[in-house]
């Protein structure tokens, strides 16, 4: 495969915002790297000329094993993008101590493993680009998803010292927001909901709103296809933002936020998921 196309690596590409990403950056003739726990899901991906690879963020061993892989194939890296993450959903006094572990070890520990280990191949190319998949609830935080929201502005905050870190490198680090996104991210956590949500539990009087909090993401969601497209298109620019927002809710929640005083948020968000009621 020529060198001279540019490359990007793509985590967390089974499903949704990773396997719209990988298709969108093949259609634009990139040199796509795309990777997933589950290398079968990405079979379809393999069959329209995309390369693939086992990654599971967490595993460092598998992490070098990509960075060689790409080192051998392309020589260097022109993006990477850090998509896979996890969910930890419900009470976080009730939360199990080995979730809210793989919270912060998947959504950000796991990037900056990820980026330490490719900054050589990213340093290799003639303007390296990181993009940091965040999220809207890094700003918005809500109830019952507290792990989740403080892993975002984690990896929210540790990008922007990444970004003033790096320039003197020529390497540019760009924080994505998504708001509401199509994807199977809401069932995946209303399943860990089912299993962490113990009868005993002080909330479960109120467990149907923690289930539809599990759900939010697929309110009215923008198509993952849709968030490809732009999202290519803007972190392609020769000068791209330093942070983009995508998706239903990106803009109005950060405006409630920083505008609304934090009584009257807690009063939406107590009614919202049913918390008054207890």
């Amino acid at each position: 495969m020529s060198q001279s196309l540019p490359t990007v690596l793509i985590t967390g590409c089974s499903t949704g915002i990773g396997r719209a990403l990988a298709e969108e950056f093949n259609r634009q003739k990139f040199q796509v790297f795309a990777t997933a726990r589950n290398i079968e899901s990405l079979a379809g991906l393999e069959q329209k000329g995309v390369r693939i690879h086992a990654l599971d963020v967490n595993n460092p061993e598998q992490i070098t094993a990509v960075n060689h892989w790409i080192e051998a194939e392309a020589g260097h890296l022109d993006f990477l993008i850090n998509n896979a993450g996890y969910a930890a959903i419900g009470p976080l006094t009730e939360l199990p101590l080995p979730e809210l572990r793989q919270q912060f070890e998947t959504n950000v520990l796991a990037p900056i493993v990820l980026i330490q280990t490719m900054l050589p191949l990213l340093r290799k190319a003639s303007q390296g680009r990181i993009v940091n998949i965040g999220s809207i609830s890094g700003i918005f935080v809500t109830p019952f998803a507290g792990a989740y929201c403080a892993s975002k502005a984690a990896l929210h905050a540790l990008s922007e010292a990444l970004r003033v870190e790096l320039a003197p490198f020529n390497i540019q680090i760009i924080i994505v927001q998504p708001g509401a996104i199509r994807s199977h991210f809401g069932e995946t956590a209303q399943k860990q909901v089912a299993q962490n949500l113990k009868v005993d539990s002080m909330y479960h009087s109120i467990q149907a709103a923690i289930r539809a909090r599990a759900m939010a993401s697929q309110e009215n969601p923008t198509s993952a296809e849709v968030f490809a497209r732009k999202l290519v298109k803007k972190i392609t620019r020769e000068k791209p933002p330093t942070v983009i927002r995508i998706g239903h809710g990106s803009s109005i929640l950060p405006f409630l936020k920083r505008w609304l005083p934090d009584c009257w948020l807690d009063a939406i968000l107590s009614k919202k998921f049913k918390l008054n009621q207890i």
